[in-house]
């Protein structure tokens, strides 16, 4: 029996084979005989012998020989290539002649990245129709290759597990095809791109990359070039920036010194007991203390007005800071044990880990106005043993006596993300959402948005108000290159104006081109989202709870998730997310562009959501609190 051995450069006999010096493989699939000894042969069949000391610099090379040996020429062409920010997209046709490709099944492309080192990254593709008009193929195909088409879409700011950046390195970009053909064996080959320098009009690219976490900001440039050798893209990554955050604190004064923490605990808590052994409850005492707002706003505003309205004789105490890196000076501190110890109604809006420790006086009520409306991702204790879930010993959350929410469908959700009773959980509706009903108001509002921004009024208004990424402040961020500011101004400036909203946490920087300042306009410092949902035609969200309030409207909404199953697995939700969201779920820019061009909004899904997670359309919420928790409180204590 002849062996071919393109390696050997040469022809060798069976007898060969009993060689130690040799591995045997045959195309592709025969048992491989690591000893050299005698292993079953076919006599009909090929195959290629190797030198063992050759073994893993020759495995790339294999398949290459297979299609020459075999005759089997390569044909492909890249028909579009674009960038936005990381994100590539790239289009074409990949096949080998003789092999047939009638459906999706016997055929796998990939875009590989080679590194100097031999490594090598593979990213699947989509193999599609050659009648696909996407493709934009305008070369004649044979039928018989009718999937030889395919599509892809790389973001080499989020590669790997962890979603970092492209490594630093140098990188050529090849196609590989996999073809499954007669009895079943898989045929392999990788080719460059070809000539791709049309697709980069100054001849070269570049873009930076970005990954946020609690202890790390990393930047890398990417630059594009053509390799003209090689007849494809190069690919180089470079780190720029890689520190600490909390080493680069600028006001180094607002940290938290030995002391202070040691008056922020050891000394609060004590202070706080000898208030409660000493010092009187006082029926008529309120606090609203927050550390994530520094004026009165939000659910705090509501309820207060309500109780101001009413000419009720409360004392009131407001306890407030911007958030909770805020220092508190030696005196706040006092003065908040002081108060918490006497006072009958502490009023919280938000997370507030100074209260948490505390075992709250028997007659006092501790009341969470949360501010976020309806339920949507778990959160706190709903996410035990998650990753960025809370340690089952923290007592944060667990001391409150009361908590609202919008509607009893989700109290079990709330008394679960709390850890306390759901008995304590009252449907109150949320204060803040009353202003959805208040229609004096609304129009007040749109007047003075209309009249501070004039360029508001000409044209309708889609604001993108997503959630950050990251497992909390320190690592918040959100990617801006998903989406494709050139195709989001082509397709919808003449119509429509575009506002970002971003979630104040959010860390990575995000300027608006100035060639499209009159259709984007960045409103994330603009405190109050509830007040531009007045003047909102179209909301695009993601997983923010900002929908719940929009819902109230009965206006468009588009879910932006191109993340959603990642999301799903790592912060997961108390819903089906697809079945839940009142609107379309997108994934890109394009699709979010045609939503709103064929004006698909599925807006018969708003209605039964607002009555799931609204007991009250009523606009009374604010009364309800007071009625609720605190007259009625004062009621049962009579």
């Amino acid at each position: 029996m002849i062996v071919r051995c393109k390696e050997m450069k040469g022809r060798m006999k069976s007898k060969d084979l009993k060689n130690r010096d040799f591995y045997i493989t045959s195309i592709p699939d025969n048992t491989m005989n690591h000893d050299g000894d005698a292993c079953p042969l076919d006599p009909e069949e090929e195959y290629v012998v190797i030198k063992k000391e050759k073994l893993e610099d020759t495995l790339p090379i294999l398949n290459e020989m297979t299609f020459e040996d075999m005759g089997t020429t390569a044909k492909r062409a890249v028909t579009k290539l674009s960038w936005n920010g990381p994100i590539m997209d790239i289009k074409g046709y990949y096949y080998l002649e003789d092999m047939p490709l009638p459906n999706e099944d016997v055929i796998k492309k990939s875009l590989l990245l080679i590194n100097q080192e031999g490594e090598t990254l593979l990213f699947p593709l989509m193999d599609i129709s050659i009648h696909e008009e996407r493709l934009g193929i305008k070369e004649s195909i044979d039928e018989q290759y009718l999937y030889a088409g395919f599509e892809g879409r790389i973001n080499f700011a989020m590669i790997g597990l962890q979603n970092k950046p492209l490594s630093e390195g140098d990188y050529e970009i090849y196609l590989s095809i996999e073809v499954k053909g007669p009895k079943g064996k898989i045929y392999k080959k990788k080719y460059p791109l070809g000539n791709v320098l049309n697709f980069l009009p100054q001849e070269f690219y570049a873009t930076k990359m970005e990954f946020f976490s609690a202890k790390r900001e990393i930047q890398y440039n990417l630059l594009v070039t053509y390799n003209k050798r090689e007849k494809t893209l190069h690919l180089k990554s470079k780190k720029l920036k890689d520190i600490d955050p909390a080493d680069f604190e600028i006001d180094k004064s607002q940290r938290d010194t030995l002391f202070n923490k040691f008056m922020k605990t050891k000394v609060f808590r004590m202070a706080y007991r000898i208030c409660k052994l000493f010092c009187p409850i006082k029926q008529n005492k309120v606090i609203f203390a927050s550390d994530s707002r520094a004026e009165m706003s939000g659910n705090f505003q509501f309820v207060y007005e309500e109780m101001q309205s009413r000419d009720l004789e409360f004392d009131y105490h407001f306890m407030l800071k911007d958030g909770v890196e805020d220092k508190k000076s030696s005196k706040e501190i006092m003065q908040l044990a002081y108060h918490m110890a006497t006072a009958k109604f502490i009023m919280l809006d938000d997370f507030y880990p100074m209260v948490y420790p505390l075992k709250i006086r028997k007659n006092a009520e501790l009341i969470q106005l949360w501010h976020a409306v309806g339920a949507f991702k778990t959160f706190g204790f709903s996410r035990l043993g998650r990753p960025g879930g809370p340690s089952p010993r923290s007592k944060n959350h667990r001391n409150y006596t009361k908590a609202i929410v919008s509607s009893d469908n989700i109290a079990k959700h709330y008394a679960e993300g709390f850890g306390i009773e759901e008995e304590n959980v009252v449907a109150t509706g949320i204060p803040r959402t009353d202003i959805f009903f208040d229609e004096t108001y609304k129009e007040s509002i749109r007047n003075e948005l209309y009249e501070e921004y004039p360029f508001l009024k000409d044209k309708k208004v889609i604001m993108f108000a997503p959630t950050f990424r990251g497992n909390g402040q320190q690592s918040a961020h959100y990617p801006m290159e998903v989406l494709n500011l050139d195709k989001l101004y082509e397709s919808l400036k003449d119509e429509y104006v575009f506002l970002f909203k971003i979630h104040p946490f959010v860390k990575n920087e995000f300027n608006i081109p100035y060639q499209y300042n009159d259709f984007f306009y960045d409103f994330s410092t603009y405190r109050e989202i509830n007040d531009l949902l007045f003047i909102t035609d179209i909301l695009i969200t993601d997983y923010s709870s900002v929908c719940f309030e929009f819902a109230l409207l009965n206006k468009p909404m588009l879910f932006f998730g191109y993340d959603v199953e990642e999301y799903v697995q790592t912060r997961d939700f108390y819903y089906n997310f697809q079945s839940f969201i009142p609107g379309p779920l997108v994934r890109d820019t394009e699709t979010m562009i045609d939503k709103i061009e064929k004006q698909t909004f599925e807006m018969h899904k708003i209605e039964p959501f607002v009555k799931y997670f609204f007991n009250e359309t009523d606009g009374k919420s604010s009364e309800r609190v007071v009625d609720q928790l605190i007259l009625g409180t004062e009621e049962e204590n009579i």
